[in-house]
């Protein structure tokens, strides 16, 4: 996996978000063009953030770190079984995601902040799906609205 710094991580993210809303009409309407964000998803986000295609990413949120590489899969924070050591309870060899995402979001200046964000839980019905379509046709917010009411 890749390591790039987080703060150009961000940068490329928010300039992703304003390209893709510029071709959203067309994204929602095309399979064809569906299909190519998953394989862009995938080539891209797989060996940067070690991406899990769970349709619903949070990296803006997480330090630009991949909360579904977690063992438990926790998109809110640490177990609490966290290592004096700060590795993971599961897989001791492993920092623990979070304490990645904690010191990683220090770096970023736009969306660092973000990970105090509460997150939804995680709908298993959008996995290998893409998560910018999933965003772009609001897939994602309902998920959000619906758990926080």
């Amino acid at each position: 996996m890749f390591r790039l710094h987080p703060a150009f991580l961000e940068l490329i993210y928010k300039s992703t978000v304003v390209f893709l809303n510029l071709g959203k009409p067309l994204i929602l309407r095309s399979r064809i063009i569906n299909r190519g964000l998953i394989f862009a998803e995938r080539l891209f986000k797989k060996p940067v953030f070690d991406c899990q295609m769970c349709g619903q990413c949070v990296l803006h949120n997480t330090g630009m770190t991949c909360p579904m590489t977690c063992p438990k899969s926790l998109r809110n924070g640490p177990c609490g079984g966290v290592r004096n050591n700060g590795n993971c309870e599961v897989k001791p060899e492993m920092m623990c995601v979070w304490v990645t995402a904690w010191e990683r979001s220090k770096q970023m200046p736009i969306y660092g902040r973000n990970i105090n964000a509460i997150m939804a839980p995680l709908d298993r019905r959008l996995q290998d799906t893409s998560a910018w379509a999933n965003q772009l046709s609001g897939r994602t917010e309902i998920i959000q609205d619906e758990w926080s009411t």
